[in-house]
């Protein structure tokens, strides 16, 4: 059903600190409502497990989405070296790994590092990713096997924050596309370990951070124009990225 947009009047972009156990579409109709019903988007999934960076985008706002979404995000990751997950999460049923002695943080070290640059990814098999036109989740709820195909996604940096074998703190900045869950794997993969998120929480999508967010349990009852980022600072934000890079 198509939905009908009563307020016509709010445009701009608010930056949410999702909550624990929200989806993303959530975030989304709670924004929409307290927007009196504006055209309301975002630019990026976050998945319930996920906390941090959302950016909303009402009424015009909704036009920045592709540029949004093709900004750098920072994550803050924690993964478990022990098993690993049918969903590459905490959600999914466990394969624990035998392990014949704790793993070296320099090894770690070395398996973020040949994680660096752009690299093939297998997106989850839970996933949105579509398989000859179905999303993968869908297959995967249903028992078959999803045979998705990698791709190229960029990480730029993968930082160790804190080590305690088997758990992984660690931050990433990467470029879209890239799942942190898929990422957790294939740092097991390397190591010879398991490897599943535990958890994650999203600190910045380009120049928008935590600084700039509104809890959910924060938000005002009703959003008006001056709770909202406007469009001229958004485009501004999003030059300053463009002429940043050229300039490097």
């Amino acid at each position: 059903m198509k939905l009908k947009y009563r307020n016509h009047d709010l445009h701009g972009v608010l930056v949410v600190d999702k909550a624990l156990g929200a989806s993303s579409m959530d975030v989304v109709r709670v924004v929409r409502r307290a927007g009196g019903h504006c055209k309301t988007g975002h630019a990026g999934t976050l998945d319930p497990l996920a906390t941090g960076v959302l950016i909303c985008c009402l009424g015009k706002g909704t036009k920045l989405v592709d540029r949004l979404m093709g900004e750098g995000k920072v994550y803050e990751a924690v993964v478990d070296l022990s098993a690993f997950s049918t969903t590459d999460d905490d959600e999914g049923e466990k394969e624990e790994v035998a392990i014949g002695s704790e793993v070296s943080e320099g090894d770690v070290r070395q398996a973020l590092k040949d994680l660096t640059g752009v690299i093939e990814q297998r997106p989850p098999a839970y996933s949105a990713v579509k398989v000859g036109g179905v999303r993968a989740y869908k297959l995967a709820r249903k028992g078959e096997e999803v045979a998705i195909k990698t791709r190229e996604v960029r990480v730029d940096a993968i930082e160790v924050l804190k080590y305690d074998f088997p758990i992984l703190a660690a931050r990433v900045r990467c470029g879209k596309g890239t799942y942190i869950r898929s990422l957790a794997r294939q740092i097991g993969e390397g190591l010879g370990t398991g490897g599943y998120l535990r958890g994650l929480r999203r600190t910045a999508v380009g120049q928008f951070d935590l600084g700039m967010a509104v809890k959910m349990d924060e938000l005002p009852d009703e959003i008006g124009q001056g709770d909202l980022m406007g469009l001229e600072e958004v485009e501004g934000m999003l030059e300053d990225v463009v002429k940043k890079g050229c300039s490097d």
